[in-house]
């Protein structure tokens, strides 16, 4: 750095890359950076850094000026710096200005308001205490509002329902026998293979105990009740759930953010009749098939642990079976599957139509159909647990 005086006033002269910046004392309380020359995004950042060097100390001073009369050249990341500065120096307690902006940089200076920009910078936001009843008025408010879309839902299938029993032809049934496919015959391999996985892992852990009290054969018995009561129903509803429940949120959902939902009000069609009724017709259509298939392969995985593990022949098994179950164990099961089935599709379709106008919401909506499918079929289970062990 070089110094020069002025008669008795000192200045600080410095060259930085083409910037040449120079501290004139201009009164008691008031200093101003005569900046010259090029301030571009080469040499920004060592402009800044040697404005900062040479703030004044001197407690007496209020106001900092930067005085760009011989600026040739700025470009955006110069604006940036000034704005920058002008943070920094505030903070540190000084006015800021900027003076004598020459008309070569003039415009395109006037295109960033860095007033705003300032402020921008020095808002912060306050920060967000808990509110308890706030809270809590919030969580009611969403709960309030969920309630009001359920049952505003439930009230345009009754109506789309009665429809369908006072016009059949009005039913589009291409559309039923596609999601019958799509929901049943496609899901059937999955399902067989994890009733499949299921029978054995319970068969080998029910041998585990009974082999030490030499009653191997009761593992027909608690595979062929638990598969039929619990879950094979329960397994099943857990697999549609995760293939049509998601899969029936997101079409939906993607109609609603591409405004085909909307197309369809405009033409006169109902969307829960046109596209949510299709749907949940077809899952408790093929939801008591594909628990009968799961029964069938899960029963079938118990066998095969009885006969390698537990020295069983398939007609001991297959009789004690026969001998344990009973025709309600399948019923119960049977009447769980239709229930399992209403409630994920419904809450698949619901979701798809709360979509809003986002990819994001439609990611989160579907992640929420099968999360609340989920729930609602184990605390259905649970609820038919209940009661038929009563009645």
């Amino acid at each position: 750095m070089r110094l020069f005086f002025l008669g008795r006033k000192r200045v600080n002269l410095n060259n930085t890359d083409g910037a040449q910046i120079r501290l004139v004392p201009a009164g008691r309380k008031k200093s101003t950076f005569f900046i010259s020359g090029s301030v571009t995004v080469d040499n920004s950042a060592s402009v800044r850094e040697e404005i900062l060097s040479l703030v004044p100390t001197d407690i007496t001073i209020s106001m900092v000026e930067f005085d760009l009369k011989d600026v040739v050249v700025m470009d955006s990341a110069g604006v940036a710096i000034l704005v920058d500065l002008r943070k920094h120096l505030k903070e540190r307690g000084f006015d800021c200005k900027i003076i004598n902006v020459p008309p070569r940089i003039s415009g395109f200076l006037t295109l960033v308001d860095t007033d705003s920009l300032l402020e921008l910078a020095e808002t912060k936001k306050p920060e967000k205490k808990f509110n308890l009843i706030l809270f809590l008025g919030e969580v009611t408010l969403e709960a309030l509002e969920e309630c009001r879309s359920v049952v505003t839902f439930l009230g345009e299938m009754v109506i789309a329902l009665v429809s369908l029993l006072r016009h059949p032809k009005k039913m589009r049934w291409d559309d039923f026998f596609l999601f019958i496919e799509r929901a049943g015959t496609d899901a059937l391999p999955i399902v067989a293979l994890l009733s499949l996985l299921m029978g054995l892992i319970m068969a080998f852990q029910a041998a585990v105990q009974l082999r030490q009290f030499g009653a191997n054969i009761f593992v027909a018995d608690l595979v062929g009740i638990s598969i039929l009561r619990e879950l094979g129903p329960l397994l099943t509803a857990i697999i549609i759930a995760g293939r049509s429940g998601a899969s029936f949120a997101a079409e939906i959902g993607t109609m609603k953010v591409s405004e085909e939902v909307d197309a369809l009000t405009t033409m006169g069609f109902e969307p829960v009749s046109f596209l949510a009724l299709p749907r949940i017709l077809a899952a408790t259509f093929v939801g008591p098939f594909l628990t009968l298939v799961g029964d069938f392969v899960g029963i079938l995985g118990g066998l095969i642990v009885g006969m390698i593990s537990l020295d069983l022949s398939a007609t001991a098994y297959l009789e004690e079976t026969y001998t344990a179950i009973t025709f309600f164990d399948l019923f119960s099961g049977l009447i769980k599957s239709v229930a399992f089935a209403v409630l994920i599709a419904g809450v698949g379709c619901l979701r798809g139509f709360q979509v809003e106008r986002s990819a994001d919401s439609v990611g989160k909506k579907t992640t929420s159909a099968v999360v609340s499918g989920i729930f609602l079929i184990v605390f259905a289970d649970a609820i038919f647990t209940i009661i038929f062990h009563y009645f």
